[in-house]
Formats: structure tokens, sequence, C-alpha cells
């Protein structure tokens, strides 16, 4: 059972293009599962656009999320942070103990540094 929420983005044309700095606009969108506290999941689409200089396709997601996790990012950050763990109320299977520990060990390399808040 999911819930689908949609996210609009506005932009007139797309975000600039990082690998290029050239224009990009709208190419397609694609669903993502994204889980939240209490197991909840719930579908969102994920705006991909193209630039008309060098052709690469970025994916522009939400602030509440980190590139290729399902998870919201407050759930990581919480679980990095130490304020949520197996035991916290809501979060007690989900996500699972071996994920958070990937995500503390992840984070002790610094791979979620440049999403921080």
């Amino acid at each position: 059972h999911y819930i689908f929420t949609e996210v609009y983005m506005t932009y007139d044309n797309g975000p600039i293009c990082p690998h290029c700095g050239g224009q990009t606009h709208y190419y397609d969108k694609a669903k993502r599962i994204v889980k939240g506290k209490y197991g909840e999941s719930k579908k969102i689409y994920v705006y991909r656009y193209r630039c008309s200089q060098c052709g690469e396709i970025h994916r522009v997601i939400p602030d509440t999320l980190i590139p290729f996790k399902h998870y919201e990012k407050e759930i990581i950050q919480g679980v990095i942070e130490g304020t949520i763990t197996p035991e916290t109320l809501g979060f007690e299977d989900y996500p699972s103990e071996m994920t958070m520990h990937r995500w503390r060990k992840d984070s002790s390399k610094n791979i979620f540094m440049c999403f921080a808040s």
C-alpha cells in the first residue's frame, strides 16, 4: 500500500547543467519510492532534465531526500547523529539494524556530508 505524492518543481526551463553550464529542459519524470517513519512508503515523481548543450540528463530531487537512498534525509541524519536507534518508537523495524549500521559506517567516510542541511 503506497501513498502517491506528486512533487512539483517549477522551472521556466530547468536547472543549469553542472557538467557544462548549459541550459537544461524538461525530459521526463520517474516514480520513486520514499520510506518514512513507521515504515510508511509513498511514491513520488522525480523530474529529469536534459542539457541542450552536452546532452547529459540530470534528476532534480526534493531536498528531503538523499540521492540513491530510499529513506527520507531526516531519518538517515537521525541514525547518523544517534537520535534514531532500533529502540526508537516508530523505527523498530524500519530501517533495519543492518541499514542503520551501514549508514553510520558510510558517514564516517563522509559520504553524506555534501547532503547535510
